[in-house]
């Protein structure tokens, strides 16, 4: 049986880490064995769980387990090569040997050997189910894209310059004016390095078995980072089965110090329900404790889920589609029961909001798209489809 992989991910603070070891915790109870592993530099599933964690999987409670990574048995595997020629680059630039290395461990790497650890993971299959406490959006979303990136490279380039290396080499390597040509070992190794990304994407987009969970507050500038995380996960074709709503204002504050507080939060949950419906979007409140431990983990799986199963894929598919054709792009928003009423279209930059009766949609767009215009809308079927234009 294929592993259930669900990664979450939300702008820095918002909580995803308890969220993730929270939904661990829940589905381990239910008799499942789960393992939460955090590819976050900035570890924080020990703080969670309030016990120290290492980089092998550590029980934590009865069917779970967790893990921090260490990156080093991952870079031994994936990374040597590449690193040992990118170091004599440095090397041959006049770096020491110490900065040369340093410098050829590019940004971001920590997080990249992270995700190479949920493929392990999947080729061991000891556990019904992984929960991965991943980097902050900006990050992760990098990564993500990360193997259509590097496809053109390796797919057309890299056959290129392995065979002008095999010739130049010889002539390299009697002059020293001329910088250290890879070997072809450095070649295959990149080839490896690829591959291996590209079978996490595999993994992460296997839309019966894995999904992304956005975690999100009520505030401005968090939902901004998730509405335009969504986006770009869509065109990746990574799933998103839910957005978790944390840290909410319970009904039993009631002192007037926090009415703007509420107030604010339901106008957030207005465009938090306008960008994702009908994704589900679950709920936590705000506790009167930090959220740490065992006891405390429990607390929120419960208030997250309720009677939900948190392994279960509770959303599949997208909220809209962005089609391109011959005269720019259609973004298609799929409505079962929209009734043909006028459209009220704005579009401001990136973001596209439609109202059709009672729905109301609004996404955050690519950026190579906010110079478009929105020049009519309408519904076809069970579609409603606006048309976006060149403003030339």
């Amino acid at each position: 049986m294929t592993m259930r992989t669900i990664l979450y991910t939300g702008k820095g603070g918002v909580g995803k880490t308890s969220v993730a070891a929270a939904t661990a915790l829940k589905a381990a109870k239910a008799g499942k064995k789960i393992l939460v592993m955090s590819t976050d530099p900035a570890h924080s599933l020990a703080d969670a769980f309030d016990s120290p964690i290492g980089p092998d999987p550590q029980l934590m409670a009865q069917n779970l387990w967790a893990q921090e990574m260490d990156q080093g048995q991952i870079l031994e595997e994936n990374w040597s090569d590449i690193q040992g020629y990118v170091t004599s680059l440095f090397e041959w630039q006049g770096a020491d040997q110490l900065e040369a290395e340093e410098l050829a461990m590019f940004p971001g790497m920590d997080e990249l050997f992270g995700l190479l650890m949920i493929r392990r993971h999947h080729q061991e299959g000891n556990y019904d189910a992984l929960i991965v406490d991943a980097a902050p959006t900006g990050e992760t979303l990098k990564l993500l894209s990360l193997p259509d990136q590097m496809s053109w490279f390796v797919e057309k380039i890299l056959p290129v310059e392995r065979r002008v290396a095999k010739v130049i080499r010889p002539f390299a390597r009697s002059t020293k004016n001329l910088p250290p040509l890879p070997e072809d070992s450095f070649f295959g190794a990149v080839k490896r390095f690829y591959e291996a990304v590209a079978s996490v994407e595999d993994i992460l987009t296997d839309s019966e078995n894995a999904s992304i969970r956005l975690v999100a507050n009520a505030e401005k500038m968090v939902i901004a980072e998730a509405r335009r995380a969504y986006t770009y996960l869509n065109l990746y074709s990574y799933g998103v089965d839910a957005v978790v709503v944390n840290r909410l204002l319970p009904d039993s504050v009631s002192d007037p110090y926090f009415r703007a507080w509420r107030e604010s939060q339901a106008r957030h949950m207005e465009t938090i329900n306008a960008s994702f419906s009908p994704i589900p979007i679950l709920t936590a409140k705000l506790f009167d404790r930090e959220m740490f431990g065992l006891e405390a983990l429990s607390e929120l799986s419960e208030d997250v889920f309720a009677d939900d199963e948190p392994l279960d894929m509770l959303f599949r598919g997208t909220t809209h589609d962005i089609v391109k054709n011959g005269e720019g792009y259609d973004v298609v928003w799929h409505l079962p029961l929209v009734e043909k009423e006028n459209v009220d279209l704005s579009k401001k930059g990136a973001e596209l909001s439609v109202k059709v009766g009672n729905y109301k949609r609004s996404i955050v767009l690519p950026d190579s798209m906010s110079r478009l215009e929105a020049v009519g809308a309408g519904v076809e079927g069970e579609n409603l489809k606006v048309r976006l234009r060149d403003a030339g």
